[in-house]
């Protein structure tokens, strides 16, 4: 502040003065600028017409302050007033009635000339062209990291073929599909894919004509999507506050973290990107990391910026401004407009007035807004982040006045303790882990693991019989404790009328027991898949993993309305005549299948009239059979974006023989389809 912007100060009148310059109604003392002052009360009555007078200039002094201090915003660089230095802190520490105090710092240096604008400035531009007013302090201090994995997808994949034993060549051609409207699409592809030219997002049948040799899997999105919600709450080993990013139309998944006051105890943040990329490197993915005050320009800096980049409040403009408009989180008819506009970098849509992008996209919801993006990106709009909160853990313990051999006596105790706890969340565990503490300081750990969430203390305990052996006890142990490692969500349920556990319940517990005895990889089950192939609709799965949900009946279109037939009229005297014209039914009738397969399909030899009819009879291991009933043909096509091109189709028939067997078998191809020599006959099922 300048002399002339100086606040005149009123002070308590000097002793020596026979009256005080300014009255004040009666008090015991008078707060002043310079503290508090005690007042000696005139005895004669003051006089208020100068009072009023004296009020009168200091507010006029105050008023020509605040309008100089507002008119006049001082060269760039420089605090409030003419001056500069250390000496005008405490002449800055006052500020105009009825306003806030200014705060010295980057806010107050970023102040310009009226009627000048910067080409990029946080939050876009005004209506008029005017600059606008830079992020709050508060929200600049925030740092946020985004993190990219590019090929989340197909890594999980890979890994997961690696485990099975059916480890991918790293130079094979693969790609992950998802259902399109028009077909199957490419979900993700492999570095040896992507070289030869396949691409996310377009059709597998284009990819095949372009590829023969390229190998096609459906993604598992579902699973993609648990393994990342796994991701989230195993990274705050690195900051309290972790959430997903979501799964990307490409194979993709990102992550967000609020590392704002974390970075410091990694070294820095530099040394904190290093460190996450190289944990995210031991799991296998590849990681693309960036630092930035909002998590929109972190999200943009991650994908489209440099190699782990870190973005300061002050050069966040600049970071920002070369980056393309896709960078702002917008979907893709938005992209292609804006750069059909000419608007093609975030610095050229922060140079159109901000007016005009409201009247166009004020309405659109945030993919399709670039004005709610760009103020999100820039600070001036503030994104929260909705960090999952971390499942409840469960775990009990048992502190023992002396040293035991076997915990056998103390478990049922702990089993008792922890499903109390489960039942009263509502949860169940999956997987329990006991862990003995030696004497001696050794620590030893056996788990078990159910095929359904169960809280049923003598069920936990059943578990760990004839593995309790396994602990070498030493000089014994004083300390046990049993927690739940994995737990779900377990509704509580009503038993039966005679008090016994339901038939899954019974299931579920018998393969417990069978898999602790013989090992969890040991006992299958049966997993049906999305597939018209027969032998390939069904598969095996472990039977201590998640059984899959029946899948949702599919909507059907209603069948047309057919006008019924006429009915023949009744001869006289007579009994009606048989209808020759059937009703036309409402949806197809599924076609049976047997209930036990031949794999893989035995060859049989057959005899038949025509090539393309039905066979007379066939001998199938030796044995002729001649056939009295047919039923078919059923035609199945391959699956050709999983088969090669030269595949044949099949022709099945339900056939009955002799002596009433019933067989399902198949002509394999066709004579003069081009792919093949005489088609051949094989037996794929025997119905009961």
């Amino acid at each position: 502040m300048t002399d002339e912007d100086k606040l005149p100060v009123l002070s308590a009148p000097a002793r020596h003065r026979p009256r005080s310059t300014i009255a004040a109604p009666p008090r015991p003392e008078r707060r002043s600028a310079a503290g508090v002052v005690p007042l000696t009360l005139p005895a004669a009555p003051p006089r208020r017409d100068a009072d009023a007078d004296l009020l009168a200039q200091a507010f006029a002094a105050l008023r020509a302050a605040e309008r100089a201090e507002r008119d006049d915003p001082g060269p760039p660089g420089a605090g409030s007033g003419s001056g500069s230095g250390p000496g005008r802190a405490d002449e800055d520490a006052f500020s105009p009635v009825g306003t806030p105090p200014r705060t010295p710092g980057p806010a107050t240096a970023m102040r310009r000339p009226a009627g000048r604008a910067p080409a990029f400035a946080p939050g876009g531009s005004s209506a008029g062209g005017q600059a606008a007013e830079p992020a709050e302090p508060r929200a600049a201090a925030r740092r946020i990291l985004s993190i990219h994995l590019p090929r989340f997808s197909m890594t999980r994949y890979l890994r997961h073929r690696a485990r099975t034993g059916e480890a991918v060549a790293p130079d094979l051609p693969m790609a992950l599909a998802v259902e399109g409207a028009h077909g199957p699409v490419i979900h993700a592809t492999t570095r040896a894919a992507e070289a030869a030219g396949a691409a996310a997002g377009g059709r597998v049948v284009d990819a095949r004509a372009l590829i023969p040799d390229l190998q096609i899997a459906f993604a598992d999105t579902a699973g993609d999507a648990a393994a990342l919600a796994r991701l989230v709450l195993w990274m705050r080993r690195f900051c309290p506050w972790s959430a997903s990013d979501g799964l990307t139309a490409r194979g993709g998944a990102g992550l967000v973290l609020d590392t704002t006051g974390s970075d410091h105890l990694w070294g820095g943040e530099p040394a904190m990107l290093a460190e996450i990329e190289g944990a995210l490197g031991t799991l296998g993915l590849e990681a693309e990391l960036a630092i930035a005050p909002t998590r929109g320009a972190a999200w943009a800096l991650a994908r489209f910026g440099d190699l782990r980049g870190i973005a300061r409040p002050g050069d966040l403009p600049a970071r920002l401004a070369p980056l393309p408009v896709r960078a702002l989180r917008i979907d893709g008819d938005t992209v292609q407009v804006l750069q059909r506009l000419g608007l093609k970098t975030i610095g050229d849509l922060a140079a159109v007035p901000r007016l005009s992008l409201a009247r166009r996209f004020s309405r659109a919801e945030a993919p399709r807004n670039p004005l709610l993006r760009l103020d999100q990106a820039t600070g001036r709009l503030a994104e929260p982040l909705d960090a999952p909160d971390e499942p409840p853990r469960f775990a009990v313990q048992a502190r023992l006045a002396e040293p035991v051999q076997d915990p056998t006596a103390h478990l049922p105790a702990l089993a008792e303790e922890l499903a109390a706890a489960l039942a009263a969340e509502g949860f169940g565990l999956r997987r329990a882990v006991l862990t003995v503490y030696r004497t001696d300081g050794e620590v030893s750990a056996l788990g078990v693991a159910t095929s359904a969430a169960t809280r049923d203390p003598a069920h936990i305990v059943r578990l760990f019989d004839g593995r309790l052996e396994r602990i070498d006890p030493g000089f014994g142990f004083d300390l046990l404790t049993l927690h739940a490692e994995v737990a779900e969500r377990l509704d509580a349920r009503a038993p039966r009328l005679d008090g016994a556990a339901g038939s899954g319940e019974a299931l579920a517990r018998l393969v417990d027991r069978l898999a602790g005895r013989f090992g969890p990889g040991n006992v299958l089950r049966p997993a049906p898949r999305e597939r018209h192939v027969p032998e390939r609709a069904e598969g095996w799965a472990s039977a201590m993993g998640r059984a899959p949900r029946p899948a949702p009946p599919r909507a059907r279109r209603p069948a047309p309305q057919t006008p019924a037939a006429p009915r023949p009229p009744t001869p006289p005297g007579g009994r009606p005549a048989l209808a020759l014209v059937a009703a036309r039914p409402s949806r197809p009738a599924r076609l049976p299948r047997p209930w036990r397969l031949i794999e893989p399909p035995e060859e049989v030899r057959v005899l038949y009239a025509v090539p393309e009819g039905p066979p007379a009879q066939f001998v199938w291991r030796r044995v002729p059979h001649r056939i009295l009933r047919f039923d078919g043909p059923e035609r199945i096509a391959p699956e050709w974006w999983a088969d090669r091109p030269t595949t044949r189709l099949r022709d099945y028939y339900r056939i009955e023989d002799q002596s009433g067997r019933r067989y399902w078998i198949y002509r394999h191809g066709l004579e003069g389809d081009g792919r093949g020599r005489t088609p051949d006959w094989f037996l794929h099922g025997v119905f009961a």
